[in-house]
C-alpha cells in the first residue's frame, strides 16, 4: 500500500493500491474494503473506491492515537488487492467530528464537547459551481468569516428547479455516472466529476468548515425519480461510492440520503409510510456502511406527521431531521414568516433526535427574472424573521439566496438578509452564548394576532431572558430586572425599561413600512 506510515488524530489519510487485473468493469465488478484495527482493539471497515487507471483508494480518519493495522481484501479476490500494512496515528488537539448531542447545547457538539451553533448557507450546487470555473474558495472564506459554519450540498447537480429554474450558468455537463441522463449507465462514474468534488471537498476540510452531502438531490428528478431504472443495486453502488470517497473527511457533518426524502419512491410531493420505510431501510445501512459515525439526517418535505411518529419503528437509525418551514411567504405576510415556531413544535412532538432548522426560503434578488414564483416575498425581512424564529426555538439555522443557491451562480454578491445573519451569529457566539439558553414560552402573557407573538428563551441559571418582539407589539412578562433593545439589523443597543410591567419595543419601521423587529435582552 502506499500512503502515509504516520498522520495526526483526525486526519484524513489516504492509501492506494494498483491492480493488474483487467477487469471489464472495476466500478461494479470488484468490491474492496479495508479493515482497520485501532490501539484500543476495534475494527472499523471502509469502503474503498476505484479512481482509475487500475488505482484503489481507500481514506480513514482515525479517531485513536497509537499504533493501527489495516487489512485489505477484495471480493472476488484479488492477490493485487490484498495485504496488510500499518500505520501510527500522533495525538493532536482538535475539536474532532460534529456529533449529535440531542437534548444538549442545541443538539450538537464537537467530539471533545464544544458546544456548536449551526448557521448554514444553501449552496446546492457548490461543486458544480466549481466544476464550472466560480470562485468558491473565495465565497467559502467570506461566509467563514461572516460566521457560518456549513453548506447544503447535493452530490448530483440538476440542471433545472421547476417551473423555470434553468441553471444558465451551468458551462459543462456535470452528469456523475456514465453515460448520460438519457442512456444512463449506473455501473459506472464520471472520474472527472469526482475529482473535481474532490478539490472541493478539501478546500471546505481545510477552512475547518462543514458539509451536509445530499446523497440523492430532489426526488422529483431523474434518476431519483425512476426507480425501474435506479434500482436498489444502483443506489447502493452510488451511495457506497461516495461514503468511501468522503465518510474520512471531518468536514463531513451531516449525510442525508434525499432532499425532501418523501419524494421517494415516484417523486410524488406528499407523505407516505413508505418513504419512512426507505429513510429507516436507507439510515440503517449507510451506518453499516460508513465507519466514522458521521450524523444520519433526513430532510423534510411534508411538515407532518411528527417525526418521532414516522420513525417510531426504529428511532436510532435517523440522528438528525434538516427541518423545512417557509412560514408565510405572500405578498401581505411574507415579511413576517409566520407560523414557524408553530410547525416546529408540532412537526418535533416526541422527538429523540436532535434537529436543524434547514430551510426557510430563498431570499429573492429583484435584479433576477422571476424564475420561481414561490421566491417572489422571501425578502430581508422574510430572512431575518425565519432566523430568529428558528434560533428562538432553540434551533441551528440554515438560510439560501437566490444568488446561489442553485438556479444562478453569483458567488460575490450578498443580498441584504445575510447581513441580518452574520449580526445572529456573532451574537449567539459571543456575550450571549447560545448553548446556555433554552426556549421560555410561559414568560410571555397575553393574546396576539398570528406571528406577532414575543418569543422568549431563558438562561440555564435563570439570571438573563431574551425576548425577540417579531412587529412591534408590547407584551407583559414575568420577568423584572434591567434591559436593554438589541436592534436586529444593526446590532446597536440601547436602554430598555418597563411600564407596568409591560415592555414596548422602539416603534420604528423598515423600508417597506412594516414595523421592525428587536431583541429584548433582560438580565435580573
Amino acid at each position: 500500500m502506499n500512503g502515509p506510515k504516520t498522520l495526526s488524530r483526525r486526519t484524513t489519510g489516504e492509501w492506494s493500491v494498483r491492480s493488474g487485473c483487467a477487469y471489464s468493469n472495476p466500478f461494479a465488478d470488484v468490491e474492496v474494503d479495508a479493515d482497520f484495527t485501532a490501539p484500543s482493539g476495534k475494527v472499523l471497515t471502509m469502503p474503498a473506491f476505484f479512481d482509475g487507471d487500475g488505482t484503489w483508494r481507500v481514506r480513514f480518519n482515525p479517531g485513536e492515537a497509537g499504533r493501527w493495522t489495516a487489512r485489505l481484501r477484495a471480493r472476488p479476490h484479488d492477490s493485487d488487492l490484498s495485504g496488510d500494512w500499518s500505520f501510527t496515528v500522533a495525538e493532536r488537539s482538535t475539536p474532532g467530528f460534529l456529533t449529535a448531542t440531542p437534548g444538549r447545547n442545541w443538539g450538537f457538539t464537537y467530539e471533545d464537547g464544544t458546544p456548536v451553533f449551526l448557521s448554514g448557507d444553501t449552496t446546492y450546487d457548490l461543486f458544480g459551481m466549481d466544476y464550472c470555473g466560480g470562485d468558491v474558495a473565495g465565497f467559502l472564506k467570506r461566509r467563514k468569516e461572516q460566521g457560518f459554519t456549513h453548506f447544503r450540498t447535493r452530490l448530483h447537480v440538476s440542471p433545472f428547479h421547476p417551473p423555470e429554474g434553468h441553471s444558465d450558468w451551468h458551462t459543462k455537463p456535470m452528469w456523475p455516472w456514465g453515460g448520460s441522463s438519457t442512456a444512463p449507465r449506473f455501473d459506472l462514474f464520471n472520474l472527472d466529476w469526482f475529482r473535481s468534488v474532490d478539490r472541493t471537498v478539501a478546500t471546505v476540510d481545510d477552512l475547518g468548515l462543514g458539509l451536509e452531502m445530499i446523497m440523492e438531490g430532489w426526488g422529483f428528478e431523474f434518476p431519483f425519480n425512476h426507480r425501474a431504472w435506479f434500482t436498489p443495486e444502483w443506489e447502493a453502488l452510488w451511495m457506497r461510492y461516495l461514503i468511501a470517497r468522503y465518510d474520512a473527511y471531518s468536514c463531513v457533518w451531516f449525510w442525508t440520503p434525499l432532499n425532501e426524502y418523501e419524494y421517494y419512491p415516484n417523486g410524488d410531493w406528499n407523505w407516505t409510510p413508505t418513504a419512512d420505510r426507505w429513510a429507516l431501510r436507507i439510515g440503517r445501512w449507510i451506518k453499516a456502511t460508513a465507519p466514522h459515525g458521521h450524523i444520519l439526517s433526513m430532510h423534510n418535505g411534508p411538515r407532518l406527521p411528527p417525526f418521532a411518529e414516522r420513525f417510531r419503528a426504529d428511532p436510532e437509525a435517523v440522528d438528525a431531521i434538516q427541518f423545512q418551514e417557509w412560514g408565510t411567504r405572500d405578498a401581505d405576510l411574507g415579511w413576517l414568516a409566520a407560523g414557524i415556531e408553530e410547525s416546529i413544535e408540532a412537526a418535533f412532538a416526541g422527538w429523540h433526535g436532535s434537529a436543524v432548522f434547514a430551510e426557510w426560503g430563498y431570499e429573492r434578488n429583484p435584479d433576477y427574472a422571476l424564475k420561481l414564483p414561490s421566491h417572489e416575498h422571501c425578502d430581508r425581512n422574510h430572512t431575518r424573521r425565519s432566523a430568529w424564529r428558528g434560533v428562538m426555538s432553540g434551533m441551528g439555522i440554515v438560510t439560501g439566496w437566490e444568488n446561489s443557491w442553485a438556479p444562478w451562480m453569483d458567488l460575490e454578491t450578498d443580498l441584504p438578509g445575510c447581513a441580518d445573519l452574520v449580526v445572529i451569529n456573532r451574537l449567539l457566539t459571543g456575550d450571549l452564548p447560545f448553548h446556555d439558553f433554552a426556549p421560555a414560552a410561559q414568560v410571555v402573557e397575553g393574546d396576539f394576532a398570528p406571528g406577532h407573538r414575543p418569543l422568549a428563551m431563558r438562561s440555564s441559571e435563570g439570571n438573563t431572558l431574551l425576548v425577540w418582539f417579531p412587529a412591534g407589539d408590547a407584551a407583559r412578562l414575568s420577568v423584572s430586572g434591567t434591559g436593554e433593545w438589541f436592534d436586529t439589523r444593526s446590532a446597536a443597543r440601547r436602554p430598555a425599561e418597563a411600564q407596568d410591567g409591560v415592555w414596548t419595543p422602539p416603534q420604528e419601521t423598515c423600508a417597506d413600512g412594516h414595523p421592525h423587529d428587536f431583541l429584548l435582552i433582560v438580565r435580573a
